[in-house]
């Protein structure tokens, strides 16, 4: 299942070099072709081939009847050591399909930055699915208490983050965040230890 035109490239006449030579191979197989109409599991792929630095502004070619308007829930954890920082999600679509994500940053980072870059990668990637209404769990008291305004942004660093938080949140229709106990956080932060080398166990 793709959204690239791949029945198109490789049935024309004209193909010549290397793409003769795949249809040729292709052509010994029975492939049907059709257009991919939901993404699920082939977002991980998607993401990983453009990397993760994703743009808020890009919407996303889900055909709209596609589009669920339950509410889906992502996990989110960050983590941090001196040897390096990472994150970990774990996206959760209204019929069960989940999606599990272990980034490693190239930076280091605070924990509390850690957390806040899991969440700013998390929302991006669910609003580049197209995903309109979300319900983020997280097991940083800090952060989801400076989404939700209860507690005050001291640091610069903060600011910016809960600033870049806001801007992002603004693209979905619904957007809810809860803190969680890290007990029932554990797949989203295994994924985030699997993605910084060498943290402590």
């Amino acid at each position: 299942m793709t959204d690239q035109p791949l029945r198109q490239i490789l049935t024309k006449p004209e193909v010549s070099g290397r793409m003769t030579k795949w249809t040729v191979e292709l052509a010994e197989h029975d492939i049907g072709y059709q257009p991919r109409t939901a993404i699920k599991a082939q977002a991980l792929a998607d993401f990983l081939s453009e990397g993760a630095s994703l743009s808020v502004t890009e919407q996303s070619s889900m055909p709209e009847e596609a589009r669920p308007e339950e509410l889906w829930v992502l996990f989110v954890d960050g983590v941090s050591s001196k040897e390096g920082s990472g994150a970990g999600l774990l996206l959760i679509s209204p019929t069960g399909e989940e999606l599990t994500y272990a980034l490693r940053f190239d930076f280091l980072a605070s924990n509390n930055e850690a957390e806040y870059e899991a969440l700013l990668t998390g929302l991006r990637i669910a609003h580049q699915m197209g995903i309109t209404a979300i319900r983020v769990r997280s097991d940083s008291q800090l952060v989801v208490h400076q989404v939700r305004g209860e507690y005050e942004a001291k640091e610069d660093v903060m600011k910016k983050y809960l600033a870049e938080v806001r801007k992002t949140i603004s693209l979905f229709d619904v957007f809810e965040i809860e803190s969680v106990p890290r007990s029932q956080n554990k797949r989203a932060d295994a994924p985030s230890k699997l993605a910084s080398p060498r943290l402590p166990t």
